[in-house]
């Protein structure tokens, strides 16, 4: 589709859940709109968010307790939230035919969890408000005069409009298209760019009893981090064994600090198996299950004592006891072995995973550089910046969804 001859009054460079939310609402004022978006479909990360099932916000209505969880980047967000908060998430889907579900944690997810269907239903709101859509269209560059851009240009020509926003996302999941290019843009545009890290992403272990569970979870336990051998922080939730490592939403909202340690020193962690029973309670328990199967071997009853699917794996960190070992014969030093070998079994902490796994990686622009209260950029006079462009740390559980809903909004009503 050629279209350099055709001005618009708003040219967004990314079709990604900031991008289409940006495109919505600026159409909705009356504008003219066109999303460039470089892959064959839009909202290809968003049919792939939280596991396929699109955690598309967080049910915690009173916005100040909502914003403290965003850091220093509290104040900036007190304006944008104002015009689009978690509610109007709510109300935007609601309205429209897709009912909401809040699960554990106040995480909402479309009650048919599905990504897709909320990626549909964007879509089809952009078909109904007649919004052009150019597919497989690659920006090579963005043309500027006197501190204002006169234009983009693209593999399909030279694209026009009064007002840009860039929505391109960061660098989480580069196989979607994220791929860190609005942060190069930003850069040639004058602005100042904290290089992104990959902050909400599982940890990378040396422990080949955790990579022999992949799949497994712990639905509650304790994991207590370590630097060099001093405690350092501790987290309770759910934790998911995989074939590098250590996932799960108590790990991912960990990362973060967990990458500022390793670059004190080595990380170490001990996960408590089971963290509401004491040590004591625990011995009880054990000798309960012993005193039932006082003729069986450890190895057939071993999976009455540790977390579900865990049993094979635990018993290779307790290379002392012989398994084949009759329950009756098992000493009172073997047990507390196993006792304390459940309330901190080893792990060792050999880095983060990359972009590939992200969830969410941090950097971009700083936020001194873009007017709250439009999402307009303070270098460039027609230029709007949205979503994970924007350097604002988050954990996962809706937010970083929100932002891209907030600042798509505010960007749409301001460009």
């Amino acid at each position: 589709m050629q279209l350099k001859d055709q001005q618009f009054d708003v040219v967004i460079i990314g079709g990604g859940a900031s991008g289409m939310m940006t495109a919505i609402s600026a159409a909705e004022f009356g504008k003219s709109v066109v999303i460039l978006e470089k892959n064959a479909s839009l909202g290809q990360k968003l049919d792939i968010t939280g596991g396929g099932r699109c955690n598309i916000t967080n049910a915690e209505f009173d916005v100040r307790k909502f914003l403290k969880i965003y850091g220093d980047a509290e104040s900036f967000l007190h304006s944008p939230f104002s015009k689009f908060s978690a509610k109007d998430t709510f109300d935007f889907f609601e309205s429209r035919g897709l009912p909401l579900v809040t699960q554990a944690r106040n995480r909402v997810f479309p009650k048919t969890e599905k990504a897709t269907d909320v990626c549909n239903l964007l879509k089809n709101e952009i078909k109904k408000l007649k919004i052009t859509v150019m597919h497989k269209c690659s920006v090579k560059n963005i043309l500027q005069d006197k501190g204002a851009i006169i234009g983009v240009q693209t593999s399909q020509g030279i694209i026009k409009g009064g007002s840009y926003v860039l929505a391109t996302g960061g660098m989480s999941h580069p196989e979607t298209g994220s791929t860190g290019d609005g942060f190069n843009w930003l850069k040639n545009l004058g602005h100042t760019i904290k290089d992104p890290t990959p902050t909400i992403v599982p940890l990378a272990v040396d422990d080949a009893w955790i990579k022999s569970l992949p799949g497994v979870s712990l639905s509650f336990m304790k994991i207590t981090f370590f630097t060099e051998g001093k405690k350092s922080f501790s987290k309770t939730g759910k934790v998911l064994f995989t074939h590098f490592g250590l996932s799960g939403p108590l790990i991912l909202n960990s990362s973060s600090k967990v990458a500022d340690l390793l670059h004190t020193g080595k990380v170490t962690a001990k996960i408590d198996a089971y963290p509401d029973t004491t040590l004591g309670a625990l011995e009880q328990q054990i000798i309960k299950v012993f005193d039932a199967n006082k003729n069986k071997m450890l190895k057939t009853i071993f999976k009455e004592i540790v977390p579900a699917g865990t049993h094979d794996a635990i018993m290779t960190l307790l290379p002392e006891i012989n398994f084949e070992t009759k329950v009756h014969s098992i000493t009172r030093d073997e047990r507390k072995l196993i006792a304390n070998l459940l309330k901190e079994l080893p792990v060792s902490i050999s880095g983060l995973m990359g972009y590939d796994r992200a969830v969410v990686a941090d950097g971009g622009v700083t936020l001194s550089e873009i007017d709250t209260r439009t999402m307009r950029s303070k270098k460039i006079s027609n230029l709007f910046v949205t979503g994970d462009l924007l350097h604002i740390n988050r954990p996962s559980g809706g937010y970083s969804l929100q932002l891209c809903w907030t600042t798509g909004y505010v960007a749409g009503i301001s460009a």
